[in-house]
């Protein structure tokens, strides 16, 4: 096998790359008041969205060991590539830099690079996607890596929340701003910074409103749309993922639409009710 891609389970593949054999997933874990789950494909999102309402606490999660990483290295790929949640997130990218390191000690050089996908969920994917078309036009592996770098730096992350709650529970938002918001209705517009992180754009009165800001918002900055997918990662909210798609058609001439639903990692950010976009 010419190459391989290693992506965190926060990254959803879409169903067709999960019986790809170039493909393959490292699973994270969450906890919800000591209730393990796995984010493979196990994961029931309607059970976990109904113990993550229920706790007073955040959910708490863990990145996969070196250990698992390393593994995931072992295949008999020429060109090796694993793509991470962001380094300002998760502990997945170090954990993956490790997992190569150890690897490459025991088994000798092998060609594989680890990409800090300064995102998540649908970001991931994308980052995956932009490898592969990389790989099977058949670009040496020094070209692959230069080339989805750049279209990392070109890739902007948005998303907005049903509820405030989970912000409120992991004490990145006050009870007193949360309540308030949720009176007034007041959705939170964010977004991923190029280092990573995440920050508020803006704000708007309802869902609808918030996300056709955050839909102008992301066509208004993403440069030559007609070579791009425009991603979009929903919890338990379908139509409203659909509506968010109808919205980009009008505006703008994307390559593709890609509309996925949210596994374990990207559920716990997104809440029941967010909708992520990336292009």
């Amino acid at each position: 096998m010419r190459y391989k891609i290693v992506v965190d389970s926060c990254g959803e593949l879409p169903e067709e790359l999960k019986g790809d054999a170039h493909f393959t997933s490292v699973p994270l874990d969450i906890f919800v008041d000591g209730y393990h789950i796995v984010d493979d494909e196990t994961f029931d999102q309607a059970d976990f969205l109904r113990r993550m309402e229920a706790s007073r606490e955040c959910p708490k999660s863990t990145c996969p060991s070196p250990e698992l990483y390393q593994a995931a290295f072992g295949c008999d790929a020429e060109h090796v590539y694993a793509v991470t949640l962001s380094s300002q997130l998760s502990g997945s990218y170090n954990s993956a830099q490790v997992g190569k390191k150890l690897y490459l000690e025991e088994n000798g050089e092998k060609q594989i690079h680890v990409f800090d996908s300064r995102s998540a969920s649908v970001g991931e994917t994308l980052i995956a996607l932009k490898i592969r078309e990389c790989e099977e036009a058949g670009l040496p592996f020094e070209e692959v890596v230069a080339a989805t770098e750049r279209f990392l730096g070109e890739m902007n992350t948005s998303f907005v929340l049903e509820s405030l709650d989970a912000l409120r529970k992991n004490g990145r938002l006050s009870h007193l701003k949360a309540f308030v918001a949720s009176a007034l209705n007041i959705k939170p517009i964010m977004a991923g910074t190029p280092e990573g992180s995440i920050c508020q754009l803006a704000q708007a009165r309802g869902m609808a409103k918030a996300l056709d800001r955050m839909v102008e918002d992301m066509v208004g900055k993403t440069k030559d749309c007609r070579e791009k997918i425009f991603a979009i990662a929903h919890c338990n909210c379908p139509r409203r993922a659909e509506k968010v798609a109808e919205k980009v058609r009008k505006m703008a001439n994307f390559k593709d639409i890609l509309i996925l639903e949210t596994a374990g990692i990207s559920s716990l950010y997104a809440s029941n009710g967010g909708v992520i976009v990336v292009a």
